[in-house]
């Protein structure tokens, strides 16, 4: 494949990977499809979600990034060696959005979600505990990542109840963290390519063809 059509192939193939980011990452700020937690977004939702990996890491840097490598696929100028050494450049600012992304959903999936839950069963000491026994907000899953094991709440899903509210926000983190996180790690493997595909087009061309002005054979043109 050439690699001004494995460009365009690329480029192509990022803008579905972007709007399913930037939905994941929205969708979670409304936890039980309610607005209510958005309004105090601080203590009621998740650093992870609020840090808006998936709409500006593997959302809109990416998109920067789609834009361009697509152009390369296209006749116009830049189709040629400097559009393939620009995409280079626009490659590396959507890896590093889409590696942000990534790990953002990393963490979040791996602490678990922000909820309101009983801390008598809860071993996060960074809760206060109050002497009423009432429900209070936190990451009752929360831990080390350094020390994470078959204990993490991932594994065991009969755990999952002991967020009170928002309901069924567990499983509602899981599915969309899971989601971006997958979806970010195919756009960090298209802009890795990216940046190989465009540093053979800087020294070997796009193999862009064209038609002859005299007649239906095409010419290569570098």
């Amino acid at each position: 494949m050439c690699t001004g059509k494995c460009s365009k192939f690329i480029g192509v193939s990022l803008y579905p990977l972007i709007l399913i980011c930037i939905t994941a990452n929205l969708m979670m700020f409304f936890p039980d499809w309610s607005t209510e937690y958005i309004v105090n977004a601080g203590e009621q939702i998740t650093q992870e979600v609020r840090s808006v990996g998936g709409i500006v890491g593997g959302g809109l840097l990416v998109l920067i990034s789609a834009v361009h490598i697509q152009a390369t696929g296209r006749k116009g100028c830049c189709n040629n060696r400097c559009g393939m050494f620009l995409s280079i450049a626009f490659s590396i600012i959507g890896l590093g959005g889409a590696v942000f992304g990534f790990l953002m959903s990393l963490i979040g999936l791996l602490r678990g979600p922000v909820c309101q839950f009983n801390p008598t069963f809860s071993n996060d000491d960074n809760v206060i505990k109050p002497t009423n026994g009432s429900l209070v907000w936190g990451r009752p899953f929360d831990g080390e990542l350094e020390e994470l094991s078959d204990d993490n709440y991932l594994f065991h899903p009969e755990t999952w109840n002991t967020c009170v509210a928002p309901p069924n926000v567990v499983m509602f983190n899981v599915i969309l963290f899971s989601t971006t996180l997958v979806a970010t790690g195919i756009e960090i493997i298209l802009c890795a390519v990216q940046v190989l595909n465009g540093l053979f087009g800087c020294i070997c061309g796009t193999c862009r063809k064209e038609k002859n002005e005299k007649g239906d054979k095409g010419e290569l043109i570098e």
